[in-house]
């Protein structure tokens, strides 16, 4: 079988790649090992929120007194949870299927290898097929990163995928690595009553985040009973007993900290060996292909987007990646992605949502700034849902007036940093963001008093 485009991977940078694509008339296939959707509506993305949601109706349960209402005793099922998520991710995966359908494009199951010039062999469980296609999208994503002194057994030591479906709710966890993954995870296990231990090699968890909000998260995670140990690096993990040993560094010296099981959140390593990348020639650097600005390698005909490749390991990267990879090919001209104006989420409670520059960042440029900050311990809507906790900080440039970089903390934060994306790509001023009427009482005001904070107008403060 012949295609104009051949992706193969059905996360969310493939499944939108292919369905762009037939949109703009190219005859599409994808190739999928697994399931429709890829890690993250099966693994990642949409099953951790539907365990987050799990565990925010439970701490809203125990929580119900403060709103004037009495309930029983909540427990916690865990097993619930987990059926409850796998549900949801399947049902997601089925709506991927009905997209293809949908869009006429074919699906064809097993693992494809490049095997030359516009050629994919896939293998089915030992049958194998050749497809043709003009231009070939690797979007094979990646898997969680395996340590040699932490490697991951799936049952003592895990990744991801595994926190999501254990057999039973452990009673201590040590979760390694504090970036969205390893946060959530935390937060998550901590609200239905497991002990845990966060160990963060660097000095702030979420350490790509503006340091005030790593320091609010901190505060907030130790204040619901999360230990936190930042400047700590694993030594070891003894798993020879019935639990894990895990030998840490600090500052303190060494300590051995007990728990049933290791959560391995130190980060991600790109799906793409035995693809045929190195028979092609196609050139990779640190175990990511290398593409141009419209996502071609080196190869003419080949492309790559996503989490193989350079930049944002996020889901809503790979999407934007493959639709401007697919409409290149179709002969259109779109604009090279703007990687300056990424939103990043981390669905804690609170959440934590940003957008450009830090505010360290900006110092080590040597811009001018004004930095704009509202808590919402001074916001009606926060005070009204119970959620006081966190702040909004807007950082601008203090001669032009444009809108660097957002950090927020707080209740649904994660809904409201896409008024800063939009606003940064319209390259709105500080002054124009405080006179855009904000809707009372809303999460959202934060925003427009954030930056009337900058510039000395600040009515609720």
């Amino acid at each position: 079988m012949s295609y104009d485009v051949v992706v193969l991977g059905t996360g969310p940078g493939g499944y939108v790649a292919a369905i762009r694509s037939s949109q703009l008339g190219l005859k599409t296939a994808v190739i999928e090992r697994e399931s429709l959707g890829g890690i993250c509506l099966n693994w990642g993305c949409i099953p951790t929120k539907a365990l987050l949601k799990s565990a925010q109706v439970f701490e809203y349960i125990n929580h119900a007194g403060e709103f004037g209402i009495n309930v029983g005793e909540a427990k916690a099922d865990f097993s619930g949870m987990v059926k409850r998520s796998r549900e949801v991710a399947e049902g997601m995966s089925k709506g991927v299927q009905f997209l293809m359908k949908k869009n006429k494009i074919d699906v064809i199951e097993g693992f494809g290898k490049i095997t030359g010039k516009g050629k994919v062999e896939v293998d089915n469980k030992g049958a194998k097929q050749v497809v043709e296609g003009k231009n070939i999208i690797v979007a094979t994503g990646a898997r969680s990163v395996n340590l040699p002194f932490m490697s991951q057994d799936g049952k003592k030591i895990i990744g991801y995928r595994e926190a999501m479906t254990l057999p039973k709710q452990p009673k201590k966890m040590v979760v390694v690595g504090s970036g969205a993954i390893g946060s959530e995870f935390a937060y998550f296990y901590n609200s239905i009553g497991t002990e845990v231990t966060i160990i963060e090699l660097l000095p702030n968890i979420v350490p790509i985040e503006d340091e005030e909000v790593s320091k609010q998260l901190e505060r907030s995670f130790k204040k619901s009973g999360i230990k936190v140990l930042t400047n700590a690096q694993v030594e070891s993990v003894d798993t020879s007993g019935s639990g894990c040993k895990v030998s840490v560094k600090t500052k303190k010296g060494t300590e051995e900290i007990e728990c049933d099981v290791v959560l391995s959140a130190v980060g991600i390593t790109a799906n793409i060996e035995g693809i045929g990348l190195e028979e092609m020639g196609v050139i990779t650097d640190k175990g990511k292909i290398i593409v141009n600005e419209f996502f071609q390698t080196n190869i003419p005909g080949i492309f790559s987007i996503g989490d193989c490749i350079p930049g944002p390991a996020l889901a809503h990267v790979a999407s934007a990646e493959g639709i401007i990879c697919v409409e290149k090919i179709a002969g259109q001209n779109p604009e090279p992605l703007d990687y300056g104006n990424i939103p990043g989420c981390t669905y804690t409670s609170p959440e934590v949502a940003s957008v450009g520059m830090t505010e360290q960042k900006a110092i080590e440029k040597g811009i001018e700034i004004k930095v704009g900050k509202f808590p919402f311990s001074a916001s009606g809507k926060a005070s009204a849902a119970g959620h006081k906790d966190g702040f909004v900080k807007l950082i601008f440039d203090a001669k032009y007036g444009e809108l660097l970089g957002a950090h927020m903390i707080g209740y649904n934060v994660t809904e409201m940093i896409a008024e800063i994306v939009a606003i940064r790509k319209l390259e709105t001023t500080g002054h124009m963001l405080i006179k855009t009427v904000h809707p009372h009482p809303t999460m959202s005001e934060a925003v427009m008093e954030a930056a009337a904070a900058a510039y000395g107008e600040v009515i609720h403060l």
